[in-house]
């Protein structure tokens, strides 16, 4: 059977591509330790394929057809847009799929009982998948299989479904007749607000950062889904708040274990979410 031998979570502002050059920053030099720290993390565990959850930006996702979960299940995926190479720097990609994961994990011909996914054959990739893939696997040389998350546009799902997917994600891995060795890697934010008064203001809610780094650092499954329950809460601490959520996939895919390593990065980006769970000997 498969293994799932790491879990990680990061930031994905598109900003970092542009500000996190030579000479580095100050206040970007931590953020560059702990992609490093990961990208070496994603290396040593000789990944075959790997689980990229993330939230698409309005893009391929919209109002008008906006699932809750989507699996991608194609041969490939273009990354990125032209705004983002426009905008912030970043590369066009080509980004090979992993089909047989992804239709482990959707189900093949029939969904599986823990919830229910939407599917895409055909899937441009925005930042939120490219840039923690830019910095932490810079060939792009693993096969993914991406999960979209709708944590932009209401009705959004529960915490409580983004812990079902994380436990759905191990479980899917652990029945699959395969020796492949399985990562995730999740990316969203701490508390941020995007487009609102506070949106370059530091961390908008430091409370909230403080208890979602402790969440993730004592492996405190039930404690992060208490607190994430409230989406006016969220929505108080910054609009993007909610993508958080995604490191409770990681967190519940990995066992409600602590962390390994746990880092919320201050920057003048707001912090950032650094989360990394190890194979266990």
């Amino acid at each position: 059977m498969a293994d799932l031998v790491m879990a990680a979570m990061t930031p994905h502002n598109p900003l970092l591509w542009r500000a996190m050059r030579e000479p580095m920053p100050d206040d970007l030099a931590p953020v560059a330790q702990n992609f490093a720290r990961i990208r070496a993390s994603v290396a040593a565990h000789r990944l075959d394929a790997l689980i990229v959850i993330g939230t698409d930006h309005l893009r391929q996702f919209y109002y008008d057809n906006s699932p809750a979960f989507v699996v991608g299940t194609a041969e490939s995926y273009h990354g990125t847009w032209q705004n983002e190479v426009r905008t912030f720097g970043m590369e066009y990609r080509e980004i090979a799929g992993h089909t047989a994961l992804a239709a482990q994990i959707a189900g093949g011909s029939l969904l599986p009982e823990a919830i229910d996914f939407s599917i895409s054959r055909e899937w441009r990739l925005d930042h939120s998948y490219v840039i923690p893939l830019q910095y932490t696997r810079p060939e792009f040389d693993i096969p993914v299989v991406p999960i979209h998350t709708n944590a932009s546009l209401p009705p959004v799902p529960s915490a409580r479904r983004f812990a079902a997917l994380g436990a759905h994600l191990r479980d899917a891995v652990a029945r699959w007749e395969s020796d492949a060795r399985v990562g995730i890697l999740a990316s969203g934010h701490m508390a941020n607000d995007v487009g609102g008064p506070r949106t370059f203001a530091g961390a908008p809610d430091p409370d909230f950062d403080r208890s979602a780094w402790e969440w993730m650092r004592d492996g405190d499954l039930d404690a992060a889904i208490a607190g994430c329950l409230d989406v006016n809460r969220l929505t108080e601490a910054g609009s993007m708040t909610y993508q958080y959520l995604n490191a409770i996939v990681a967190l519940a895919a990995m066992g409600g274990r602590p962390a390994d390593h746990a880092d919320a990065t201050p920057s003048r980006f707001a912090s950032s979410p650094f989360f990394l769970w190890e194979e266990q000997s």
